[in-house]
């Protein structure tokens, strides 16, 4: 994903998620990062939304 996302809203964060994992589709499991690692001016806890987003939205692509 890219990095910049993590300035957006909570919200927007885990739409790009959604929309990220919904492109690939089931599977046994997947990579998921940053493009380019976090921007030092992020706030942490987009970064915590982040990651809870992909293994909270991600479990139904690995059943």
């Amino acid at each position: 994903m890219d990095p910049s996302m993590l300035y957006a809203s909570a919200p927007r964060i885990e739409e790009e998620v959604a929309t990220i994992l919904a492109g690939f589709g089931q599977g046994e499991g997947h990579v998921f990062n940053l493009g380019h690692g976090i921007h030092q001016d992020v706030d942490p806890e987009h970064a915590g939304v982040f990651v809870e987003a992909v293994h909270r939205l991600s479990a139904p692509y690995h059943q």
